[in-house]
């Protein structure tokens, strides 16, 4: 009898992946559009930078859930998994671009708030962890690396960490919403633990 967990799969297996880089990328000409129109409310290039990161966050999370809803639902959405991270890194840079030039836009500003905000730190080391996974997010990358290319793709770890750092540092006061990310962010991670081996019994 087919379950509902093998009939999600067999309509993602049926799901094109271009599907996917189409409707995540959806909300970016909304939010342009919003941030031109007054959507944004009364400051909206700090509306439009916020709203960036967190679907730049929410993408990296869900890139991170792949392994646990496979191995622990049965889930298989890993034909996903490079766009989630690719659209995570697009999110990313925009997020960085109007930061660097709608928000800032003085260059010796810019390394000053690098230096001296912490999360602002946070967040560009959370950058710089993600180039180098979106260079080598390609076939010929995986074969010219080896099983480099996964110990090298590790570091999506740190990056999603970092992000959920960067988004508490970020907001004033206490806030829940930023918690509550960074909690499934660790809980996530420790889905992710390889599982240990029952030890044998050892015949007396």
């Amino acid at each position: 009898m087919e379950t509902i967990v093998d009939r999600v799969n067999g309509f993602v297996r049926k799901v094109p992946t271009w599907a996917v880089y189409i409707v995540f990328l959806v909300p970016v000409p909304w939010l342009l559009y919003q941030a031109q129109t007054g959507g944004l409310g009364v400051e909206p290039i700090k509306a439009l930078e916020h709203e960036l990161g967190q679907i730049a966050l929410q993408l990296l999370i869900i890139g991170l859930a792949i392994t646990p809803l496979r191995r622990y639902v049965g889930l298989n959405f890993l034909k996903f998994r490079r766009a989630y991270g690719l659209l995570a890194f697009t999110y990313v840079s925009l997020h960085l671009l109007v930061w660097l030039v709608l928000d800032v836009g003085i260059l010796s500003q810019i390394w000053a708030d690098i230096i001296k905000r912490p999360y602002i730190t946070i967040g560009m080391a959370g950058f710089l962890c993600l180039l180098p996974l979106a260079l080598t997010s390609n076939s010929w990358s995986v074969r010219k690396l080896g099983p480099k290319w996964r110990q090298l793709h590790k570091l999506t770890y740190l990056a999603v960490i970092l992000g959920g750092v960067h988004f508490i540092w970020l907001v004033k006061g206490f806030q829940l919403e930023p918690l509550i990310y960074m909690a499934v962010i660790l809980g996530l991670l420790v889905l992710r633990l390889p599982k240990r081996r029952k030890r044998q019994a050892v015949p007396s």
